[in-house]
């Protein structure tokens, strides 16, 4: 008799306002999930594109601002070059300055400073490689801020002046701040603070925040190992997000806002379903007396609520890509990631099922005297 479809058209008014319900859930999990990922590119998209697979910072270096805080030498850096399972290693420096352009506009930037034409220098989209000493190639998202090939970059408090070489081809942020690649040396004496006109310390020029390993045919290293050597503590490439300022802290509370919207939405389909029940439990008790078994009416019933939360989930992320792709670009750290999206979907929909299937599981239990009032 298939009760449970002919109901989704006799009482299809509760059934799309519980759809709208769980569509409305579903254009959340997509708003979300942009912000997530829009969070962890605007905040460390650059260290995602560095052919590495782990950092080597200083021993007892605490977790957060990781790289600021870290002081290696280039014997460290020796020591892991010498390793057979390391490819290349290199000093590695890491900045957030504060500047202005030659035109005087404030520009907040993360120096990275990497030896010219090493495997850390990203290739240039427009303008050259880097070639003079103060020459810098700056994030493409840089050119929100009107910067050009050819201006000039001032750096706050110091005087050192920076010329603008090059863009990349895509946007490298760090910490929410774009990224401008610099020879390590210039590096090397702003991170000293020396001044303009100022000598610099001659020890200045063997220190850097890292080192930066590839392994051998893209294998990570031993970096236990490789640690006790050189006196470091390794990170991998991912582990070392949560050196970026705040980034440990945004990802757990939008994971922590993120679990509550599924519990919600397993909670508001399970309280839904059980009503429903509740209030069909006379049918329910029919399709009973006339031979129905259990399992027949648990699948016809979960088959309700696979219709109810896919068409509606469905919808929802729908209307959530349309929302959110007016929110690219628009200044807000945003960005849709087909992956998380699916996978926020396909959870809507698991966890759903589950808070309808301990729902409709009093089925199992209707007897169909006590439902038809034969008590009585």
């Amino acid at each position: 008799m298939f009760l449970a479809m002919r109901e989704l058209w006799f009482a299809r008014t509760r059934f799309l306002l519980m759809g709208a319900v769980v569509a409305l859930i579903s254009i959340l999990m997509v708003i979300l999930s942009g912000l997530s990922s829009g969070l962890v590119v605007d905040g460390v998209s650059a260290l995602q594109r560095t052919p590495v697979q782990a950092f080597a910072f200083a021993e007892g270096t605490k977790t957060d601002s990781a790289f600021s805080r870290s002081v290696v030498t280039e014997e460290q850096a020796d020591t892991w070059r010498a390793r057979p399972d390391v490819a290349r290693a290199e000093l590695f420096g890491n900045t957030i300055v504060n500047a202005k352009t030659g035109d005087g506009v404030p520009v907040d930037l993360t120096l990275f400073g990497v030896q010219p034409g090493s495997f850390l220098e990203p290739a240039a989209e427009e303008g050259a490689p880097l070639a003079g000493d103060t020459d810098v190639i700056l994030s493409d998202s840089a050119r929100d801020s009107g910067v050009v090939v050819g201006d000039s970059i001032v750096i706050d408090r110091l005087g050192t002046q920076l010329n603008v070489v090059g863009f990349t081809s895509d946007k490298r942020t760090f910490g929410h701040v774009d990224v401008a690649y610099l020879p390590l040396s210039k590096w090397q004496e702003i991170h000293a603070g020396v001044r303009l006109g100022e000598s610099v310390p001659p020890s200045a020029y063997t220190e850097a925040s890292v080192v930066a390993i590839e392994g051998v045919n893209g294998e990570l290293p031993d970096l236990t190992a490789g640690d006790a050597d050189a006196g470091t503590a390794s990170k991998t490439l991912e582990e070392s997000f949560d050196s970026s300022p705040g980034y440990s802290a945004e990802m757990m509370t939008m994971s922590m806002i993120t679990a509550f919207l599924y519990a919600i939405s397993a909670l508001v389909v399970g309280a839904f379903f059980t009503i429903w029940t509740v209030q069909r439990s006379r049918e329910i008790a029919v399709l009973r007396a006339m031979g129905a078994s259990t399992g027949f009416l648990l699948r016809d019933a979960l088959l309700q609520a696979v219709i109810v939360l896919v068409g509606s989930v469905t919808f929802g992320v729908l209307v959530g890509l349309g929302l959110g792709s007016g929110l690219e670009g628009s200044g807000m750290p945003f960005v849709l990631e087909s992956g998380p999206v699916l996978q926020g979907a396909v959870l809507l929909v698991v966890l759903g099922l589950l808070g309808a299937a301990l729902a409709v599981v009093r089925i199992v239990r209707v007897d169909p005297l006590a439902a038809l009032g034969e008590n009585r």
